[in-house]
């Protein structure tokens, strides 16, 4: 298995509606808001990188009112 965390910016006020949309993804182990230049940290897990970039990169960035994402594989 292949963990990832992602970081999460989302438009002004979206935070709290996008953290529940995302804690209900496959492969979203946990999502929490936090404050700093990120509004949303996602753990996520998947069989494999690829399948992992895939659902970030489609499933997360697809989601309206998401600004930017910085996605950190989990090399241990």
């Amino acid at each position: 298995m292949v963990r990832a965390f992602v970081m999460v910016k989302t438009a002004a006020g979206k935070s709290a509606a996008l953290q529940e949309r995302i804690s209900t993804m496959e492969a979203v182990l946990d999502a929490d808001i936090v404050t700093g230049q990120y509004d949303v940290i996602v753990e996520a897990e998947g069989d494999e990188v690829y399948t992992l970039i895939d659902t970030v990169a489609t499933d997360l960035r697809d989601l309206g009112g998401i600004v930017d994402t910085r996605t950190y594989i989990c090399l241990s």
